[in-house]
């Protein structure tokens, strides 16, 4: 089930980044590159860059763009510290990786993305707890021993507006997954969109 859901996940934000008509994709914590994959499938995206602090899904990542390589930026970098060559991108994704941040470090983050790289679109993933029940999990589980948290719906819609409203973007929400009429979908995500 855990893979079939990382595929739907990984499928659907490929297709939401196409949709978007952008050329130009930061993948923040792009870990093993799979999302860097399907992105560097299509000539749509001509500037396509991947950062992670491992070594090791980075090299992983190398091992499995293959030839396609050619076409992905790969940097050994941390997406809480602004690097002034990362502005500029039209979307940037993160794709299940503010999770794996410290709650207390999340307003570096933002103020790398939002603040200083600014890109026209941000798209983000992350866990939904509440549809944790439903995967068989005792309450207070985290999915992944990394994770330092998980919110519900309304903690992740309240931190998305409050980031929205702080830096001059609008945003909307949407599931990835199947999706229960009481707790929602297993993967929830926020389109943030600058405001012109």
């Amino acid at each position: 089930m855990a893979t079939e859901l990382h595929e739907q996940r990984l499928d659907a934000v490929a297709g939401h980044l196409l949709a978007t008509g952008a050329r130009s994709v930061l993948d923040l914590g792009c870990g093993p590159g799979e999302l860097l994959q399907r992105l560097a499938a299509h000539a749509q995206f001509e500037r396509i860059v991947g950062i992670d602090l491992s070594a090791t899904a980075l090299a992983l990542a190398r091992e499995g763009l293959g030839t396609s390589l050619a076409r992905v930026e790969l940097r050994h970098a941390s997406f809480a510290r602004a690097d002034p060559e990362l502005a500029g991108f039209e979307i940037a994704a993160l794709v299940e990786t503010i999770e794996h941040i410290d709650p207390n470090r999340l307003g570096e983050v933002e103020q790398a993305v939002f603040g200083s790289y600014r890109p026209g679109k941000v798209l983000v993933t992350t866990p939904n707890q509440e549809y944790n029940v439903l995967h068989g999990m005792r309450q207070g589980t985290l999915r992944h021993p990394d994770h330092r948290f998980e919110w519900p719906r309304t903690r992740f819609r309240h931190w998305a507006r409050r980031v929205a409203e702080r830096h001059g973007y609008g945003v909307y929400f949407c599931d990835i997954g199947e999706v229960d009429p009481e707790l929602g979908a297993s993967t929830q995500m926020a389109m943030f969109e600058r405001a012109a």
